[in-house]
This record gives C-alpha cells, structure tokens and sequence, in this order.
C-alpha cells in the first residue's frame, strides 16, 4: 500500500510536497506542487517492469 500524497500550503505563500508522514519538497507554487505531486501519483500506478 503506498502513503498518501498531499500538497499544503505554508505561511509564506508557498507550498509543500509530502509522501505520508515526510516531507519530498517545499517552497514551490501552487503549480509546481500540484505538478509534482501528479507526476509521482502517476509513477506509483505504473506496473513494475522486469528486466529479462
């Protein structure tokens, strides 16, 4: 099972990346964030590919 991807927004305006408990990245924007967080979302439902 894999931990839940969240973006939240900080005091300073910017925003903050976070797998579960740990935090991934911080001070991006809005876009950026929700960029990353997308683009790892997408990378946990891609099948493991063995290598043969």
């Amino acid at each position: 099972m894999s931990q839940i991807i969240r973006v939240k927004p900080t005091q300073d305006g910017t925003y903050t990346v976070y797998r579960g408990t740990l935090m991934l990245v911080s001070g991006l924007t809005r876009a950026q964030a929700e960029s990353y967080e997308a683009s790892l979302a997408q990378n946990e439902r891609k099948p493991d590919e063995s290598i043969h």
